[in-house]
């Protein structure tokens, strides 16, 4: 199976077996977003987003899984899910994160599907 990585990330997949080691493919997957001043918060801007469509993310093809964000990954799955598409699991219980916090691994994904 070739695995695309559609964010800007290189992305490793810690298993028992050892690392995964996916480099970003070069193109992002995102959703367009449209932000609208909703007023200030003690002279803090603050809008409301309002999430559109998913750019960037190819059809299915035969024997290719995508990794995107996140982000990505629930608009995927509000419009009806896609079983090639996948997300890192970034919950605590996956995320492997180095002494400043910073998640420097994961160990597994999260599919676009219910």
């Amino acid at each position: 199976m070739t695995k695309l990585n559609l964010t800007p990330h290189p992305l490793t997949i810690r298993t028992p077996d050892g690392d995964i080691n996916i480099a970003p493919s070069g193109d992002v997957a995102r959703v367009a977003v449209q932000a609208t001043p909703a007023g200030d918060l003690d002279g803090i801007p603050v809008v409301k987003q309002t999430y559109g469509d998913i750019q960037g993310l190819p059809d299915p093809q035969p024997g290719v899984a995508y990794i995107v964000s996140g982000l990505v990954l629930a608009a995927v799955k509000a419009a009806g899910g896609r079983a090639d598409v996948y997300a890192p699991d970034t919950s605590p219980d996956s995320a492997i994160r180095d002494d400043a916090g910073r998640i420097v691994a994961v160990r597994r994904l999260v599919q676009a599907l219910d």
